[in-house]
C-alpha cells in the first residue's frame, strides 16, 4: 500500500503539464464539496421542520388517548385512573370532553370542535393552554361561560375578544311540527389561542370542562381520558399496551397513528430531497472520470515503468482508484465541514427569517443529525470510488511494452 499511496498523491499535485487535469480534478472536487454541503444543510433544515411540526402536533394534542369503544360516555374515577397508571406509571392523565357543535356569530356560521377540559389538567398533557391570550381569566366570560377560539376561525367568524358567540347542537327530541329542536348556548369568547397547527387553530374552541358537560348533556361523564408520556415516540406501543390491559369496552389511539399521513409525506420528500442533491455528487464524479481517463493518457510511460518494475495490474489499478476516492474524501470532509459550518450557524444565531403569517414558526429551524451526515458521506464517497473504477481498470489494462516503445 505504501508505494500504491506515494504515487497516487504525487499524481494529485500540480504539474507544469498537468495544469488542465489538475483543474478537472479541482473542479471534480468543488462539485462534490457542494453537492455535499447543500445535501447536509437542506436535510439538516428538513429535520428542524419536521422536529417543530412533531412537537406542535405532540403538544397541542396528547400523546395517548383513552375512549370507549361505543357511543356512550366513560365514567370518570379513581378505577379508571389506577387502571391507566397500572399499564403506564409514568403517564401523566387527564379527563376531556370532546364533540363537533356549529358556531354562530353576527357575521357567519362555521362549524367547531368545541373541548372541555379542566386546566390544571391540561397544562400537563398539552400545550394549548400556554398559547392562550390572554392567559389570565382564560375562561372567564363573566356573566356567560367563556371561551377560547383558534386564531383562524376567530378570524372567520369575525370576532374578538367579547364578543358573544352562539353553538348548537341538533337533537333527536321532539319539537312539534318543526322536529327537534336544536340544543343551544351563548358563550363569550374570553380568549384566543394560535398553537401554529392550523387544523387546530380554525376548528377548534377550548371551554371549561363543566360547561362541555351541561352542553353535550353526559352529567359527570367524559369523552375520554388523555396522556402525556416521558418520550412521545413511544406512544404507539404504549397505546397498544394499554388497550390490551382496559380490554375490548375502549379504544386508545396515538398521535403517531393519527398523523401518520402527514409523517410519511415527510419521509417521502426527504427521500426525494436526497436523490435530486445527490445529483450533484454524481456530476461531479463524471468530472473524476474525464480526469482520471486523462491521467491514464498522460501516464502511459509511467504505467509502462512501473509495470517493467514488477508493478502488478492490480497495483496499477489501486493507484487510480486510490486517486479518484482521493479527490472525492477531499470533498466530502470539506462539503461536510461547510455543512456543519452553515447549519450550525443558521441554528445558533438565527440568521433567517420566516414570515410568521405563513409558517408556525419565525425562524429557519435547523437539527443536525450524525447519521444524516454519516449518510451523505458514505454516499458520496462511494460514488466517487464506482466513477474510479473505469480509469483504473483501463489503466491496468494497458501492456508495459507498447507504453514504453511509443512513449
Amino acid at each position: 500500500m505504501g508505494y500504491v499511496w506515494i504515487i497516487a498523491s504525487r499524481y494529485l499535485r500540480s504539474k507544469r503539464r498537468l495544469n488542465f487535469i489538475t483543474l478537472v480534478s479541482m473542479l471534480a472536487m468543488g462539485g462534490v464539496f457542494i453537492g455535499v454541503a447543500a445535501l447536509t444543510i437542506v436535510l439538516s433544515v428538513m429535520n428542524g421542520f419536521e422536529d417543530q411540526v412533531q412537537r406542535r402536533i405532540a403538544g397541542t394534542n396528547a400523546h395517548v388517548a383513552v375512549l370507549s369503544a361505543g357511543d356512550a360516555p366513560v365514567t370518570p374515577g379513581p378505577a379508571m385512573e389506577l387502571a391507566i397508571h397500572a399499564a403506564l406509571p409514568q403517564a401523566e392523565l387527564s379527563p376531556f370532553v370532546y364533540g363537533k357543535v356549529m358556531v354562530a356569530s353576527r357575521h357567519g356560521v362555521d362549524g367547531m370542535v368545541l373541548k372541555g377540559v379542566e386546566p390544571e389538567g391540561e397544562a400537563r398533557v398539552t400545550d394549548i393552554l400556554s398559547h392562550l391570550s390572554p392567559s389570565r381569566g382564560a375562561f372567564d366570560g363573566q356573566d356567560l361561560p367563556g371561551i377560547a377560539l383558534g386564531q383562524e376561525l376567530a378570524l372567520r367568524l369575525r370576532v374578538a375578544r367579547g364578543d358573544v358567540i352562539l353553538i348548537s347542537l341538533p337533537t333527536e327530541e321532539p319539537g312539534g311540527i318543526l322536529g327537534g329542536v336544536p340544543r343551544t348556548r351563548r358563550l363569550r369568547v374570553s380568549s384566543v389561542f394560535r398553537s401554529g397547527l392550523y387544523e387546530y387553530d380554525s376548528s377548534f374552541g377550548v371551554v371549561l370542562q363543566k360547561t362541555a358537560q351541561e352542553f353535550f348533556g353526559i352529567g359527570e361523564d367524559v369523552t375520554g381520558y388523555q396522556l402525556r408520556l416521558p418520550d412521545m415516540f413511544h406512544a404507539r406501543e404504549a397505546a397498544r399496551a394499554l388497550e390490551a390491559s382496559l380490554g375490548p369496552d375502549y379504544r386508545v389511539t396515538n398521535w403517531i397513528d393519527l398523523n401518520r399521513n402527514l409523517f410519511a409525506w415527510m419521509r417521502i420528500e426527504k427521500a426525494v430531497m436526497f436523490t435530486i442533491l445527490i445529483l450533484i455528487v454524481i456530476v461531479a464524479a463524471v468530472n473524476i472520470v474525464s480526469s482520471l481517463v486523462m491521467l491514464v493518457l498522460e501516464k502511459r510511460r509511467d504505467i509502462g515503468v512501473l509495470r517493467t518494475m514488477g508493478v502488478t495490474p492490480r497495483g496499477i489499478q489501486r493507484i487510480f482508484l486510490l486517486q479518484g476516492t482521493l479527490v472525492g474524501a477531499c470533498g466530502t470532509l470539506l462539503g461536510l465541514a461547510a455543512g456543519f459550518a452553515v447549519s450550525y450557524a443558521l441554528g445558533r444565531w438565527k440568521l433567517l427569517r420566516l414570515p410568521g403569517e405563513i409558517y408556525f414558526i419565525d425562524t429557519l429551524p435547523v437539527k443536525m443529525e450524525w447519521t444524516d451526515f454519516a449518510l451523505v458521506a458514505a454516499a458520496a464517497i462511494l460514488t466517487c470510488f464506482l466513477a474510479s473504477l473505469y480509469p483504473a481498470w483501463q489503466a491496468a489494462r494497458l501492456a508495459p511494452v507498447q507504453t514504453i516503445r511509443y512513449e
